[in-house]
């Protein structure tokens, strides 16, 4: 446990988010820059969900799934664009301890559901292409409901011990952070006593609870495109593979830019770097994942052409009402 004498040091009440604060010229472009994207992730995903809800054909377990990781990405994106939009057009980067706590619980333990909800997704297509006959039998309306559930507990509980103990620390001295949320590794720079022991407890954790969904999707694709590269037809293996790759594109820019940040969240230098890239898995992926599914997914685009037919010609036949 920390040390939480701080000596002659004034303990620290609230945090100052530096964020894009050393771009004054640029703060109004940016306000509006994450304005459009926040609406657009919010609008994209909110229509992935509705479409998968109101059309039976998408009621099978990969848009189940799918319905789960657009709910998430509107989430995980309320956790940081709101704060940033109200810092760059007020000017107030402040933000107090409990604030700063709270929202890094919601933002890891956001991260952490969607490492185990991409692990699933995974397995999904794995059983989908290399057990075909057993599908409908393994992945059942129970397991799925069980797969879903236990990847927002999972990731739930994997935060609730480390946040349990940053919020018993005492922070003092220097009470900048420079980012645009409250990132762990300078929120325990800032604290007074020593946090050997909450870093080791971090480190097992992230082994414990987010190294095996890493392993079961990169064991879950590994044999999918082992199975692809037996099919003996073009065709066959085109078809295969365009039922997984809208998926493996999202695993694979998740997972590059959140493993690029977590080896430089140790350097002090590389700031604006390791911004960019934290931009990258917070701002543009939550903004991109619909993207990728309605573009690359005949099925999703098929369902939304649908819905925007009946939607004008609803509106026809009231306007000739």
């Amino acid at each position: 446990m920390p040390d939480t004498d701080g000596g002659n040091q004034t303990a620290v009440v609230e945090f100052i988010l530096l964020g894009f604060g050393d771009l004054p010229d640029l703060q109004i472009l940016l306000f509006l820059m994450f304005l459009v994207i926040y609406i657009a992730t919010v609008a994209g995903n909110s229509l992935v969900m509705v479409l998968i809800v109101a059309d039976q054909h998408l009621h099978t377990p990969m848009y189940f799934f799918l319905g789960n990781l657009s709910c998430l990405e509107i989430c995980y994106s309320s956790t940081i664009l709101p704060r940033i939009l109200a810092s760059l057009l007020t000017g107030d980067r402040t933000v107090s301890v409990g604030g700063c706590i709270t929202q890094l619980y919601f933002f890891a333990s956001l991260a952490a559901t969607e490492c185990y909800l991409l692990a699933v997704m995974s397995y999904d297509r794995y059983l989908a292409i290399c057990k075909p006959l057993r599908y409908s039998t393994l992945m059942n309306t129970r397991f799925c409901l069980q797969l879903a559930a236990g990847s927002w507990l999972n990731g739930s509980l994997a935060v609730s011990i480390i946040i349990l103990f940053m919020s018993q620390f005492i922070f003092c001295g220097s009470n900048e952070i420079d980012h645009f949320y409250c990132d762990p590794v300078p929120l325990l720079k800032l604290s007074c006593g020593d946090t050997h022991f909450i870093v080791a407890l971090n480190f097992v954790l992230a082994c414990v609870f987010t190294l095996p969904p890493f392993l079961l999707t990169l064991t879950s694709y590994v044999c999918i495109i082992g199975n692809i590269l037996r099919i003996p037809s073009t065709t066959g293996r085109q078809k295969a593979f365009s039922t997984c790759s809208s998926h493996l594109i999202v695993v694979t820019i998740f997972y590059l830019t959140l493993l690029s940040v977590s080896m430089l969240s140790t350097l002090d230098t590389l700031g604006v770097l390791k911004k960019v890239l934290s931009l990258c898995y917070t701002v543009v992926t939550p903004l991109v994942n619909p993207l990728i599914y309605s573009l690359r997914n005949r099925e999703v685009r098929d369902s939304a052409s649908k819905a925007i037919g009946q939607y004008v010609a609803f509106t026809k036949t009231r306007r000739e009402s």
